[in-house]
């Protein structure tokens, strides 16, 4: 069962946020962060597929700071409207709505709630779970994660990228490598946005082996 609802953030902002229920009793929740397309098909598949597994999955609308609604493809000029959000984007903000939704999950199900997200999201799990305190995080090619490397996690990390992704240096993640050698990171011979079916860089292989990786994750430090 899926439907909206509302969160209000700690400054009083309130905001959409797409709710994926199991079946039966959840075993935790679980926080899917959006990339720079809004909550849009593909970010909802990902929370339906979590509720399927037995997570509450609540993704919030993270541009509803900048312009409500917001839900884009991959090409041409959805892609273009997509980048425009990146300069106006609020990272503090951002963070504020994913505690919002952490505490909703929370609430919701009476048990532990994780974070998983991709690309900005991807940052943003990072970020989560150094100022957050979720029980676990999961970030999929989150770009310019270097720029946040020092700080430390509160709870346990798992991270993915692709070796042929042209928009994340190596360096970058090894900054997060360096800093922090008990995180899991994940290589896998794929491009940007390898999870991502709508996208023309989707590897299904890479997909898959990461997702049961995350879900394996998950399951063992939420559930």
């Amino acid at each position: 069962m899926s439907e909206f609802t509302t969160l209000k953030a700690a400054d009083g902002h309130e905001l959409a946020a797409y709710v994926a229920r199991p079946a039966g009793e959840p075993l935790a929740g679980l926080v899917v962060v959006q990339e720079v397309f809004g909550v849009n098909a593909h970010i909802r598949s990902v929370a339906d597929g979590y509720a399927k597994d037995g997570f509450l999955a609540v993704a919030p609308a993270l541009f509803d700071r900048i312009e409500r609604g917001v839900e884009l493809g991959y090409e041409g000029a959805d892609m273009q409207r997509a980048m425009s959000f990146i300069p106006r984007l609020n990272i503090d903000n951002a963070v504020a709505d994913i505690a919002a939704a952490l505490e909703f999950a929370e609430s919701a199900t009476g048990k532990k709630a994780g974070v998983i997200g991709y690309c900005f999201g991807g940052t943003l799990a990072w970020l989560a779970a150094t100022r957050l305190h979720p029980g676990a995080a999961v970030g999929y090619y989150g770009g310019r994660i270097g720029n946040y490397a020092a700080e430390n996690p509160s709870a346990p990390v798992m991270l993915h990228f692709g070796k042929q992704d042209t928009h994340i240096p190596a360096d970058e993640v090894e900054k997060v490598s360096a800093a922090h050698p008990e995180v899991k990171i994940f290589w896998y011979d794929a491009g940007h946005g390898f999870n991502c079916e709508p996208r023309s860089s989707f590897n299904p292989g890479a997909a898959h082996q990461a997702r049961e990786r995350s879900l394996d994750f998950l399951k063992r430090y939420l559930a």
